[in-house]
């Protein structure tokens, strides 16, 4: 079958899909382009760049479109309700950046504590600041992990590493994942918590799950990671809070906008800032596009994808 893929992927990849039998076209289209062409294919894979609209996805179904995969966990960039309604299965890969997800929130939490950006800024404008950068140890403090699903869970398990305290909030799970992760509730995760890391999705109809009068519950000099959604934290509230310094610092890798245009939060000096490059790493988006390509396959052969995100949207149908 014909598969097209829109957003750079790795050579492995493009041989996995040749060497299944398919014909495999990679052409990082435009999106007026994307919409002439789909139509003359069964599958396609993107990352995050492209943009599969209602327009795509009703240009497709036209033609011989099957399936859409999304080689990464996220699925913002895909209309789901229109590829339900045209029984198009979308498939991802939750696991493949796992790792590199968990890493990148530990590498905050580290950069943070110990402003380390800030003292290498410091050091290539020629200075020896050693007072300024007094930092603080992970070593014995309580880390609050806010969705434990695969990412938080290997977050954790880094944190118990450095003799952390693990507490977890997730209102889907009701059995902790890991017999030394305390599940708690939300309102005793962010009391007793000296770093909280989110890893749950934004809801755009819910808005902000740390909204301000949040942060009046946590405790003084809580250090704040944020590697999942721009969204998530209401972010003119963590720059008020950072101002206050009740919040000590904050490490992130996810905004509202993107690329950012709230400047008082990616210009504040207690802020590590990094361009969503979570999942960015060459294992990761490997192993993500060897899943993607996995799933798509399934979906091809008429089998059931592990990984089908429109599931019980289809079935609903």
């Amino acid at each position: 079958m014909k598969i097209l893929i829109t957003d750079k992927t790795e050579n492995e990849v493009i041989q996995q899909l040749k060497t299944a039998g398919h014909n495999v076209t990679f052409n990082e289209m435009d999106p007026p382009t994307l919409l002439k062409e789909i139509s003359h294919y069964d599958g396609l894979m993107v990352r995050s760049r492209t943009k599969v609209t209602a327009d795509v996805i009703n240009a497709g179904v036209t033609g011989n479109l099957k399936v859409i995969g999304r080689a990464g966990i996220g699925v913002d960039n895909i209309d789901l309700p229109t590829a339900s309604k045209h029984k198009v299965k979308v498939v991802n890969a939750p696991s493949g950046t796992t790792e590199s997800v968990a890493e990148l929130a530990f590498g905050h939490m580290v950069a943070a504590s110990r402003s380390i950006p800030q003292a290498d800024h410091s050091m290539k404008q020629g200075l020896w600041e050693k007072k300024a950068f007094k930092g603080v140890e992970l070593c014995g403090k309580t880390l609050g992990i806010i969705g434990i699903g695969r990412i938080g869970t290997e977050l954790g398990k880094r944190a118990l590493a450095f003799n952390m305290k693990v507490l977890a909030y997730d209102k889907y799970v009701t059995k902790s994942p890991h017999p030394k992760f305390a599940l708690v509730s939300l309102e005793k995760l962010l009391k007793e918590s000296d770093y909280i890391s989110l890893h749950i999705p934004f809801v755009k109809e819910e808005g902000a799950v740390i909204k301000e009068q949040l942060f009046e519950l946590m405790k003084n000099g809580v250090i704040i990671v944020n590697c999942a959604r721009g969204g998530v934290i209401d972010e003119p509230a963590l720059v008020k809070y950072l101002n206050s310094g009740k919040v000590r610092a904050a490490g992130l890798d996810v905004y509202a906008a993107e690329p950012p245009v709230y400047k008082d939060l990616v210009n504040h000096p207690k802020v590590v800032c990094t361009p969503h490059i979570g999942a960015s790493t060459t294992e990761g988006q490997l192993r993500a596009g060897k899943i993607c390509a996995e799933q798509m396959m399934l979906a091809l052969s008429g089998k059931t994808p592990e990984f089908w995100v429109n599931k019980k949207m289809m079935e609903g149908k």
